[in-house]
């Protein structure tokens, strides 16, 4: 199952659940995300040629991340541009979450292992502005 997370006609997240299936490739990002998300399937045998990229400047201005749940159940917090609390989804081992806008939280529900893939470099603190996470009173979880 694929979820997308929308706010104001903005794609703010992707979600590829752990069981999702489809063959050959599909991708889930305008190709206008500096961050690209596939997902593919391919049959025994089937080979990718060997390649390698070209460099091709891009305009990076926003940090989008990727995170696979390696292991555990971890719910994730959406919020607007102006940090404005919208929703929330439960990922589970195996799901894939792309984070492309707004501002998203995290909180573990169990012992979890997340891979993080964003752009690089890494600006410390300039890369982030922090703020106060929702009340557990007012988590809105979507299935």
């Amino acid at each position: 199952m694929i979820q997308q997370v929308h706010y104001n006609d903005r794609l703010l997240s992707v979600i590829i659940r752990n069981n999702y299936h489809s063959e050959g490739i599909e991708f889930f990002t305008p190709n206008e995300f500096s961050q690209q998300l596939a997902y593919m399937h391919r049959p025994e045998n089937y080979v990718i040629p060997p390649h390698t990229h070209n460099p091709v400047p891009r305009d990076v201005k926003y940090t989008q991340e990727v995170l696979v749940i390696k292991s555990g159940k971890v719910r994730v917090d959406y919020y607007s541009d102006d940090q404005v609390y919208l929703e929330s989804h439960i990922l589970h081992q195996g799901d894939v979450v792309l984070l492309a806008y707004g501002g998203h939280g995290f909180v573990m529900l169990e012992d979890s292992e997340i891979i993080e893939i964003k752009q690089g470099p890494y600006a410390g603190e300039l890369d982030k502005v922090r703020f106060e996470p929702v009340m557990d009173c007012d988590v809105r979880v979507v299935k």
